[in-house]
């Protein structure tokens, strides 16, 4: 019989066991084989997804781990997917393991506080999730070189070091404290926006234009629906019909504007388009999920938090008086407007 306390929620990272390249189509295979076991299957593009199995406890009358072994054989021998499992109490510890040495394993933690405890104590601080190396070296300049370190330090200091907020996620990611609930969720779709120029548009500034305008778009769209894009793709149309696209993954699932248009801004100048005759641009974010499980990366940046929160004001703003209340300066007054919308898409 099952207990609350036992493993029950596993971290499937897959890979081509042949080495072929990863596929939407692998992607939907792996999903498919872990619904066989559990409905509670949250995925995570573009190879990766949550399950939890408390209820396959009993029904299978197998533990979590030998129903995270049925999972790895069916993936394997009907698909050729390799699997790395994490089989844990919550959705870091089981994270956490995944990434704890080399693919091709079942990884299993227990559930009791010291078991917990000795996993976590020896581990750097960037094996948490939403730490990154800034964050890190913060921590290392207070002598916070270790999980276990960071567990032992009081939440108070912690937060002087990182902020209210930033502080006291941190002390419950060293305890192995996740509030994460598994949220099962269709196959990732993707929003799609695009700007048509009147004239074949030569100028890099005006293209860069519609993609700010096209960015603030898809974010406005995605924090309404409270979803978060993983990557983006840029297409371009050119005076002759024929077109080029690029895509990128984005360093962190997000729907902040400026993000998206960092990247957008990145792909448009890897594409070198000097004196391109371009006669519309489309971007599309891909790779949707629910923005309520998302991972935020913890920062310093006090620039940062400032700009999210008056993007959020500005959609309270938007919702109030009308989509189009709130547009970067950068597209008022001397931003001159030489193309027409086209609606967002959903696929």
């Amino acid at each position: 019989m099952s207990n609350h306390r036992e493993p029950h929620v596993l971290y499937v990272q897959a890979r081509h066991l042949v080495g072929e390249p990863w596929t939407d189509e692998a992607f939907a295979q792996l999903l498919a084989v872990l619904a066989d076991i559990t409905p509670l299957v949250e995925a995570l593009p573009p190879n990766a997804a949550f399950a939890e199995v408390r209820g396959g406890l009993r029904y299978f009358g197998r533990t979590a781990a030998e129903l995270a072994a049925i999972i790895r054989l069916r993936a394997l021998a009907l698909h050729s997917i390799d699997c790395t499992i994490g089989v844990a109490a919550n959705p870091q510890l089981a994270r956490m393991l995944v990434h704890h040495g080399p693919p091709g394993a079942i990884r299993t933690l227990g559930s009791d506080p010291h078991t917990t405890e000795t996993f976590l104590r020896p581990l750097t601080p960037e094996a948490l999730p939403g730490i990154g190396p800034a964050t890190a070296r913060t921590l290392a300049q207070y002598g916070l070189t270790t999980i276990g370190r960071i567990a032992a330090t009081p939440l108070g200091t912690l937060q002087r070091i990182l902020g209210a907020t930033a502080g006291r996620q941190l002390h419950d990611r060293a305890r192995g404290i996740d509030p994460h609930h598994i949220s099962p969720n269709a196959p990732a779709r993707s929003i799609n926006a695009h700007r048509e120029f009147d004239h074949d548009e030569l100028d890099p500034d005006q293209q860069r234009a519609a993609l700010l305008s096209i960015a603030e778009e898809l974010g406005v769209r995605l924090r309404t629906e409270r979803q978060i894009a993983t990557s983006l793709t840029l297409t371009v149309r050119y005076a002759d019909r024929t077109t080029t696209s690029r895509s990128r993954r984005l360093h962190e699932a997000t729907a902040h504007a400026p993000d998206l248009t960092e990247a957008a801004y990145a792909l448009h100048q890897h594409l070198g388009l000097q004196r391109a005759r371009v006669r519309a641009i489309s971007l599309r974010a891909e790779g949707l999920r629910d923005a309520a499980g998302a991972t935020h990366q913890l920062t310093l940046d006090a620039a940062d938090d400032k700009k999210r929160q008056l993007e959020a004001a500005a959609d309270r703003a938007r919702r109030r008086f009308g989509a189009h209340v709130v547009r970067p300066a950068a597209l008022h007054g001397t931003a001159r407007r030489h193309w027409k919308s086209g609606p967002s898409v959903a696929t």
